[in-house]
């Protein structure tokens, strides 16, 4: 019977066509045509690029490309030992013989019925003395009595007690709960009382004539624009007042009632800056 690579290279030569025409048409390399029409299988690159390549070549041929294909695949697969039809019927044999075996010892040898019994009898025998051994103390236990609540310890004394000294006990007992033990004075932390509002100052501004001013008060923009003769600003604040004047001669200043002597001259841009101490140098 024709191989595989013969009947490729049989199918190529007759169509006149050589290894070249079919490698620059496919754009697979001659040594892998070559190999194939060889069968030499090894130095193909393997996987699905042999399929490919056998596809490949049989439409350049013009052949069936499925045919091709399934000669390839059984022109690579191993090929089965011939002893292995054989080795079947005699395995096949000794399977059949295995259970007439087994079967006989179990009809003539030992009566497995009663051999199981025994040894269900013998693992129930080890669980019930296994049971015992755990239920068994280890050692001398010594009893514990429990602990008496001290509610309860009070209830009977006072029971023992006469009519009178338990009314006492009960009162001391009362007073005991409600009133704090000595040194909790140290560790009760007194009520706050309502805090006194902070000391306020207050600065007054009065133009004599008009002047750009800027006015901040603990952080919070109070104005910023001018201020026409002769209109006055009050400003009160906690920590500070700063005063931004465009033309500081011309304003009158006072704190807290008390009138500062001029801060600069007229058109004079300066900044000026209250605290509850007066005028920060």
């Amino acid at each position: 019977m024709e191989s595989f690579g013969a009947r490729l290279k049989r199918e190529r030569e007759q169509r006149k066509i050589t290894l070249d025409d079919i490698s620059v048409s496919t754009k697979i390399a001659t040594r892998f045509l070559l190999a194939l029409e060889e069968e030499h299988f090894d130095q193909l690159p393997g996987g699905v690029f042999n399929k490919g390549f056998v596809r490949a070549y049989a439409r350049h041929l013009g052949i069936d490309e499925n045919q091709a294909i399934a000669d390839f695949v059984a022109a690579t697969a191993p090929s089965l030992p011939e002893s292995q039809p054989q080795e079947a019927p005699e395995l096949a044999a000794m399977a059949v013989r295995v259970p007439e075996t087994r079967s006989r010892r179990g009809e003539g040898g030992i009566p497995w019925g009663l051999f199981s019994v025994v040894l269900l009898v013998m693992a129930f025998g080890f669980a019930v003395w296994g049971f015992h051994s755990r239920e068994k103390p280890t050692g001398p236990s010594v009893s514990v009595p429990p602990s008496v609540p001290r509610e309860t310890s009070t209830v009977a004394a006072q029971k023992a007690a006469p009519e009178g000294t338990q009314t006492a006990s009960t009162d001391t007992t009362s007073q005991a709960s409600q009133s704090p033990p000595a040194g909790a004075a140290e560790t009760v932390t007194p009520t706050a009382a309502p805090a006194a509002n902070a000391a306020t100052f207050l600065v007054l501004i009065k133009a004599r004539e008009d002047s750009w001013v800027s006015i901040t008060a603990d952080g919070k923009q109070i104005i910023e624009d001018t201020l026409a003769a002769p209109a006055e600003k009050s400003i009160e604040a906690r920590n500070q007042v700063v005063i931004k004047a465009g033309n500081v001669g011309a304003l009158d200043i006072s704190f807290n009632g008390k009138k500062l002597a001029p801060q600069g001259r007229d058109n004079e841009l300066k900044t000026l800056t209250f605290d509850p101490n007066g005028l920060r140098p």
